[in-house]
């Protein structure tokens, strides 16, 4: 792909899974402002359309994302951060399963938008730094909290204090992926996963993330907890659960 091919993120829908490219392979797939209005736009539609299920973020070419476009930091009244940050927020709290398919390295603000996501599945030829020192920039408040809260904060420091670059290994071993494999092998854990979730209630998996996140954030509501739980009980998918384990068949979920 060469440069006049770059374009804003690709945006497809297969049944209930949504697959959003980022699409600028001579730059990493850096995002540009514009790029970051557009994944805003397209995932509150994404959270408006209920048949999607599972979101999957990926990257074209040999990287996921290098991050932020630097060059549009500075100069302004605005700080473009801002933006970039209710992003990645957006992505932590929205309403599908997000899943980053890291089909290569991921850089700086990237890495926090890979945070944001539910699940991490990368190539085993995958790396990551976080450069932010480096350039002087002091990170936004919330990506730092996504940090220690997904990977503690021994391995934030280490990454963010000396901007060292680490492997697949180490990624897999901080907890930043969750499932290394070939680049070959990729789609097919990714669709496995996507599987696994599609065999689950909707609704629960939706109001179980909500509440782990907002365990994470140290935001947990127990009013909102326990209103979800008794919503679950007398839902339409656990009688269908029982009925189904009654009857030795996978259960066919409406999210009712």
């Amino acid at each position: 792909m060469t440069a006049p091919d770059a374009t804003a993120p690709l945006v497809t829908i297969d049944g209930p899974v949504a697959t959003v490219r980022l699409n600028r392979p001579a730059v990493h797939n850096r995002l540009e402002p514009a790029d970051v209005v557009f994944l805003r736009r397209t995932l509150a539609e994404l959270n408006d359309n209920a048949a999607v299920r599972v979101l999957v973020l990926t990257g074209t070419g040999k990287s996921f994302c290098s991050g932020f476009d630097l060059n549009a930091l500075g100069g302004g009244t605005r700080d473009p951060l801002v933006d970039f940050q209710a992003l990645a927020d957006e992505v932590e709290t929205a309403r599908p399963v997000t899943i980053a398919r890291l089909n290569g390295p991921v850089y700086g603000g990237a890495t926090d938008l890979a945070l944001a996501c539910d699940f991490r599945i990368g190539v085993d030829t995958a790396r990551m730094f976080m450069p932010a020192a480096k350039f002087g920039l002091q990170y936004y408040p919330h990506g730092l909290r996504r940090w220690v809260t997904r990977l503690g904060l021994a391995a934030s420091k280490s990454l963010f204090l000396t901007g060292r670059t680490i492997e697949a290994v180490e990624m897999l071993r901080i907890g930043f992926l969750d499932e290394v494999v070939p680049a070959a092998g990729l789609d097919g854990a990714v669709a496995h996963l996507v599987g696994q979730l599609g065999a689950m209630a909707p609704k629960v998996l939706e109001g179980t993330k909500r509440v782990l996140n907002d365990v994470a954030r140290q935001q947990f509501d127990d009013a909102v907890a326990r209103t979800l739980h008794k919503q679950s009980l007398a839902s339409r998918d656990m009688r269908e659960a029982l009925a189904a384990r009654a009857e030795g068949r996978a259960p066919v979920f409406t999210g009712e």
